[in-house]
């Protein structure tokens, strides 16, 4: 009976370990999250990649290169920008 709890914890326990490990770089992570959102017809955002650090009341949507750094989400992006006839 042990031997089965311990093949069984082996089995499930050490592959989920490199799942948890893998860090995705940040590039890639927001090229995801843009492709999700396009795919939903949302227009008029930004995202910005920042330091976790520097996270204040934004609205976070992703985390990368193992959680230093935050992908953070806003309304109004540049084509909204230029839309209400303000300078760049």
């Amino acid at each position: 009976m042990k031997g089965i709890v311990l093949f069984l914890a082996v089995m499930f326990v050490f592959p989920a370990q490199g799942a948890f490990a893998a860090v995705k770089p940040c590039d890639e992570l927001k090229s995801e999250i843009e492709a999700k959102l396009q795919d939903k017809g949302v227009q008029g955002y930004s995202l910005e990649i920042i330091p976790a650090d520097q996270v204040k009341e934004e609205k976070v949507v992703g985390s990368c290169e193992g959680g230093s750094k935050k992908i953070i989400y806003s309304r109004g992006g540049k084509q909204e920008t230029k839309k209400k006839g303000q300078k760049e």
